[in-house]
């Protein structure tokens, strides 16, 4: 049978590297985006990239509002999803709210409540979703893209971190009750990325502290792609694990900025 992954948020950035990771290695891909004009673009490139694969874009979003999670959207792709005959062996949870700029005192409420509910209470319920139907298939594999700053925090993202630090707890609980569906969960905690926003902005990127890593470099979008698919197709008796792509940033107390 052709294995399938659903990669969520995967028009731009580490979700392209990893969609792209999965069909070079002969895998079929659904993946989602949040704007449907760029879901559509992103299917018909990856389709003239790599014809040999089946690959299906789904514009879904996750949330109604702040407050409410968009249940019946997961609901829909899954049908559609059971319609069509694809199980999804692998789902990767990339798609996230950065949480960019939400100030302790300024902010109201919802803003730390949409970031929670996209981070955590919607991936849950995907991964609800694809376990239902793992558990009837024999098992498969779920796989979070974390952050180290679940361990580490960074000014005006409390909750950003906070919901990476809690999704970690909820990977592990998951992994732990799933297991004996043979179901595996584990998580990619990547430090900081070579993405768009690297590209667009060189100067300010050239001194943040956090590019100083133990290894002289970040992470480009191919490392986090090879992490999430080392769980895929080689741990197979690794769950409930975290993989850390930093440079080793986690590891130091302060960054060594050598001037």
């Amino acid at each position: 049978m052709s294995k399938y992954a659903l990669i969520t948020g995967a028009c731009i950035n580490t979700g392209v590297a990893i969609v792209e990771k999965f069909a070079k290695e002969g895998w079929n891909v659904v993946f989602t985006g949040r704007n449907c004009e760029k879901v559509h673009a992103a299917e018909k490139l990856y389709k003239e990239k790599f014809p040999q694969s089946d690959i299906i874009g789904y514009h879904i979003d996750s949330l109604l509002d702040e407050r409410t999670v968009d249940e019946k959207s997961v609901e829909d792709m899954f049908s559609d999803l059971d319609n069509k005959g694809i199980f999804i062996d692998t789902l990767v949870l990339n798609a996230a709210d950065q949480g960019l700029g939400l100030e302790v005192f300024e902010n109201p409420l919802t803003d730390f409540m949409r970031v929670i509910n996209t981070n955590m209470v919607w991936n849950y319920c995907l991964s609800e979703h694809a376990a239902k139907r793992m558990k009837e298939n024999g098992g498969g594999n779920i796989i979070f893209i974390n952050s180290n700053t679940a361990y580490r925090a960074i000014p005006n993202r409390i909750a950003y971190s906070a919901s990476k630090g809690g999704q970690l707890g909820m990977m592990r609980a998951m992994a732990l009750d799933l297991g004996k569906y043979n179901i595996r969960v584990n998580a990619v905690l990547p430090g900081m990325i070579k993405t768009d926003r690297w590209e667009k902005n060189p100067e300010f990127y050239k001194n943040v502290p956090s590019r100083f890593t133990p290894l002289g470099d970040v992470a480009v979008r191919e490392d986090v792609a090879d992490a999430v698919w080392y769980f895929t197709a080689f741990a197979r008796n690794t769950t409930g694990a975290e993989l850390v792509v930093d440079g080793g940033n986690t590891i130091q107390l302060y960054p060594v900025i050598n001037k």
